[in-house]
């Protein structure tokens, strides 16, 4: 498989203290990651740097072998760990902003997914639940033909069975060329669906393996070797 994602001696320092330090990792395509780690631990600003919204202090990155560049930042889908849409919203209004935003977005894939959930056009942002709220913002995320999907906490904070239609929505609506490079500390709830795991503290890489070659080699799931890493 070809190298999609690489990072080398990746540094992000905020005065004194450092939210990335030296980090060196690569992706392949056609992968589905997980970064996992701590609340705190870096995820967040990797993922932030990927998609160019903020400025490494030092290092390098690159996308499909090439350096950060707006043509980099078209081939990558960002689901941020917040609501970005304005809650003044109709469904269809957020539709709308995606197709006009973004080339690669399908709205054949949107309406089929918004369709299974009896989502309306008409709806509005600020009446739906939050667990409904995090579901449209996937489904928009999605919807998009990317190369890279960097999805950041996409299942923190809702009820187990959001949970369940969120990882389906992952998995059924990707191409399988692409990458998913998903942020979580849930790790139970998203291990059975990854082939790779990232281990992430203090804004160090601590492990990066395949999820099968891990449990081999320890006996335990990747939660459980999450846990003694962690000490959770």
């Amino acid at each position: 498989m070809n190298e999609l994602v690489t990072c080398r001696n990746l540094t992000k320092r905020y005065g004194s203290k450092f939210a990335l330090n030296n980090v060196s990792l690569s992706i392949e395509s056609g992968k589905i990651v997980g970064l996992l780690g701590p609340n705190g631990s870096g995820k967040t600003t990797l993922i932030k740097i990927l998609n160019q919204l903020i400025t490494p202090t030092s290092g390098e990155v690159l996308i499909g072998g090439s350096p950060l560049t707006v043509e980099t930042k078209a081939k990558i889908s960002y689901l941020p760990d917040r609501m970005c849409l304005g809650n003044w919203m109709h469904v269809a209004d957020a539709i709308d902003f995606f197709a006009d935003f973004y080339t690669d977005f399908d709205r054949s894939r949107a309406q089929d997914m918004l369709d299974k959930l009896h989502i309306r056009p008409s709806d509005t942002i600020r009446a739906m639940s939050k667990g409904t709220k995090e579901k449209l913002q996937l489904i928009l995320v999605m919807s998009r033909r990317a190369s890279l999907y960097c999805l950041d906490e996409p299942i923190a904070g809702v009820d187990p069975a959001a949970r369940d239609y969120i990882l389906s929505t992952i998995l059924n609506n990707y191409d399988p060329d692409a990458t998913i490079l998903i942020s979580t500390h849930l790790i139970s709830d998203v291990e059975n669906i990854l082939d790779e795991v990232i281990f992430i503290r203090e804004g160090s890489v601590l492990l990066q393996s395949s999820v099968d070659d891990l449990r081999i080699q320890n006996g335990k799931s990747v939660d459980h070797v999450f846990r003694e890493v962690f000490k959770c």
